[in-house]
């Protein structure tokens, strides 16, 4: 019965949770986006309908969709020119498939060379794939129009088409400024929510010693804990653009200044890493660390309100501060107050030390409050400082497609592979006996054959699943012949959905996808019988699915292929961060010019890491013979973000402790630190062996009280711990390189 009780007990609290994450999602920005470019598809079309007619709406909302794919919430600045290309590239290629419906051979070179084309968009990255996907989406849609052999029709399709992708650029670009200040609350309370992710993952590290240290489930931990880092890194720069662009008015700059204290809360997170495994190898740990795990808890609970007041519209509730429940916690163990000369700190004072960090990201959890119940004035100057230096740019820069044109460039690489696998796809769809629908293969191939194997298989997979439901789903609403007006909202409503989870959940995306692309080709035929088999999609759909599988291996980009830049590049970014954050010390003021060149580089250090990790991430999914060494890799990642956290627990001091630093004792191991941090992880040995011994080594460290005022100790025995993890992150980033090179070269 008591078992029965706490299962009973537990049902509402999770059926709470379900319900808050399903509203999370409705109030998101990305569903706003796509019932945004869902409403656009549907004024549009409908517009058509009532002057021009059925056919002429149904070829004007395939110009809609193939211009909707680049549509994602971005910076009122050059939202027009983002997605100009999709309709600039996407109408000739409509058009020549259009005039060479009859001509198997021609029509074959054109899908080929516009595949090739169409893929190269890879080179410019996020941006450029929503532009590979218009341009295929405008040869696949086209080859679904029924085949005109007069030239007149042909053009007054591609009239339409051009009609519905125009109308869709000014909507998008109107809807994209309407929804701005929507756009920017979203994305801040989405961020929120990552961050609390990351908070709450990493109070799991506050386990006791002996239920992960060395288990399956720490270095499980460990990977979340890095990939959850990777993702936020990816989310805050998203928030920069749209967050930090043009923060004129007091509520910009209120929401602006909680993205930066967002940033700071991510580098005091990371430092309450330090110091946990040392503490769990004493007897006794068990209490104070599960005090701080419910305080991490508490914190993490507090940002997820936040986000939900800003999601609801709502003033959030004050919360407490929880220094005071920090500073009173108290090792169990009886050791000394001060750690003897040479010996390692006592656990009392690294416990003592990890709770005044933690108090970091209390004091961060309350400014967020303050500023968004309007009781902190934003710092205006430093938010459009960091408008003007960290915001993308959104104009086309023509420097990738320059650097596509060498044969190891992975965006080269796999539009060769892209172009390869439609031609074989084109080939096995003229010998089907159901020939006429050869598109829906193409259209597979498009949305399943990515960069990587790990995406490609990602997708193969929720590709099948998803086109079944769709097909069922489709198949019935064409069964009972659903009048052409109703289809056109439910083709609106699965507009929507597809366009909203393309990133967020593909499985969502590739059933509304499904069903979009079926009442489409449907509409497309004038509401005639286009002899809908639902088998005969779903074997359309394994066709597509198996070619771009087998065609991932051809040409391949192996991760690995790129491990070592990315490796070298995360050296560099360690290297810039340690310089800038030691040279702090420089500093009169806040927003002067040395901490925004740390600031730079920071976010140099975790973008570089992140894409590591992804790559990292992605090689799991290789053949084994082909993947990285991920065990030194794995201690490379790891000692990166322990440098980052010392380096950030160093930065902490020379700011917002300088008071407590004595000034004629650090400025020569400041500058020390720094020479030998960048000999190290430049693997210069002569600049190495010139930066002088080990800070602690002359003379033994007395290490007080951390909630004193002499902080000039700990700033020392931080530099020193830098250095020894720098000797370790470069140990293992020269076994990573050694080890790709022999590969390599057999």
């Amino acid at each position: 019965m008591p078992q029965i009780d706490a299962s009973l007990s537990k049902q509402p609290l999770e059926t709470a949770r379900r319900k808050r994450a399903a509203l999370r999602i409705a109030l998101s920005y990305y569903v706003s986006n796509g019932l945004s470019a869902a409403l656009g598809l549907l004024l549009i079309s409908g517009a058509v309908h009532l002057l021009l007619g059925t056919f002429a709406a149904a070829a004007a909302s395939v110009g809609v969709v193939v211009c909707i794919p680049p549509d994602q919430p971005a910076p009122q600045r050059g939202k027009f020119w983002q997605l100009l290309p999709a309709l600039l590239l996407g109408l000739p290629l409509f058009y020549g498939v259009q005039v060479l419906h009859a001509r198997p051979i021609s029509l074959g070179l054109l899908l080929v060379s516009g595949s090739f084309v169409a893929f190269l968009a890879g080179a410019w990255g996020k941006r450029g794939l929503p532009i590979s996907v218009s341009i295929m989406f405008a040869m696949v849609f086209s080859m679904a129009v029924p085949n005109h052999t007069d030239s007149a029709t042909n053009l007054s399709t591609c009239l339409y088409f051009a009609l519905g992708g125009a109308a869709y650029l000014v909507w998008a670009t109107l809807a994209n400024s309407v929804l701005n200040p929507r756009y920017r609350v979203q994305m801040l309370a989405d961020t929120l929510l990552a961050l609390a992710q990351l908070m709450r993952t990493q109070a799991r590290q506050f386990a006791p010693a002996n239920a992960v240290t060395g288990s399956d489930e720490e270095v499980a931990l460990i990977g979340a804990l890095l990939q959850q880092q990777a993702a936020l890194a990816d989310q805050l720069q998203t928030a920069r653009d749209i967050l930090l662009e043009s923060p004129r008015t007091p509520r910009r700059q209120m929401l602006a200044s909680m993205l930066l204290r967002i940033l700071e809360m991510r580098d005091h997170l990371l430092v309450c890493e330090l110091d946990l495994d040392t503490l769990k190898t004493h007897a006794g740990h068990e209490p104070v660390l599960e005090s701080l795990r419910e305080v991490m808890d508490a914190l993490a609970d507090a940002v997820e309100q936040l986000a939900d007041a800003l999601l609801l519209g709502k003033v959030p509730a004050a919360v407490s501060d929880l220094r005071p429940r920090l500073a009173a916690l108290q090792w169990s163990d009886a050791a000394p107050a001060q750690a003897s000369p040479g010996a390692d700190p006592s656990p009392a004072l690294l416990a003592r030390g990890l709770a005044s960090r933690m108090g970091y990201l209390s004091d961060d959890t309350l400014h967020l409050m303050a500023l968004a119940r309007g009781e902190e004035t934003p710092d205006v100057g430093l938010v459009r400082t960091n408008w003007q230096l960290f915001v993308s740019p959104t104009v086309w820069s023509l420097q990738p497609f320059y650097a596509l044109w060498r044969w190891k460039a992975a965006p080269l690489r796999h539009a060769i592979r892209a172009a390869l696998a439609i031609a074989t796809a084109y080939l096995i769809a003229l010998a089907t006996p159901w020939g006429t629908h050869d598109y829906w293969i193409f259209l597979t191939i498009v949305v399943v054959l990515r960069g990587s194997l790990a995406q490609t298989l990602d997708r193969r997979n929720s590709r099948v699943a998803g086109t079944l439901i769709g097909c069922v789903m489709a198949g019935l609403l064409l069964y009972v012949h659903t009048p052409i007006a109703l289809l056109l909202v439910i083709a609106t409503l699965a507009q929507a959905f597809a366009h909203a989870f393309a990133v967020k959940r593909y499985l969502v995306t590739v059933v509304a996808a499904t069903v979009l692309g079926l009442l489409q080709v449907h509409m497309l035929n004038a509401g005639s019988n286009p002899g809908f088999e639902a088998l005969e999609r779903i074997a359309d759909t394994w066709i597509g699915t198996a070619i771009a599988w087998i065609f991932s291996y051809v040409l391949p980009s192996w991760e690995r292929t790129q491990i070592a830049a990315l490796l070298q590049r995360t050296l560099a970014a360690q290297a810039r961060h340690a310089r800038e954050a030691l040279g702090l010390w420089q500093l009169r003021a806040v927003d002067n010019e040395p901490e925004l060149r740390w600031r730079l580089a920071r976010r140099e250090a975790y973008d570089s890491l992140s894409a590591l990790v992804q790559a990292t991430q992605r090689s799991l999914s290789e053949p084994r013979a082909v993947r990285p060494p991920l065990e030194p890799l794995g201690r490379f990642l790891a000692y990166s973000y322990q440098l980052q956290a010392q380096l950030t627990t160093v930065k902490t001091m020379l700011l917002q402790r300088r008071g407590q630093l004595a000034h004629a004792h650090i400025d020569d191991p400041l500058k020390q630190s720094a020479l030998a941090l960048d000999a190290i992880l430049s693997q210069d040995t002569t600049r190495a062996a010139d930066a002088g011994p080990s800070l602690t080594d002359s003379e033994p460290l007395v290490l007080p009280d951390p909630f004193e005022n002499d902080l000039t100790p700990w700033l020392l025995r931080r530099l020193d711990l830098a250095t020894g993890m720098a000797v370790h992150l470069r140990s293992n980033a020269n076994q990573v390189l050694s080890e790709l090179s022999q590969r390599n070269a057999k």
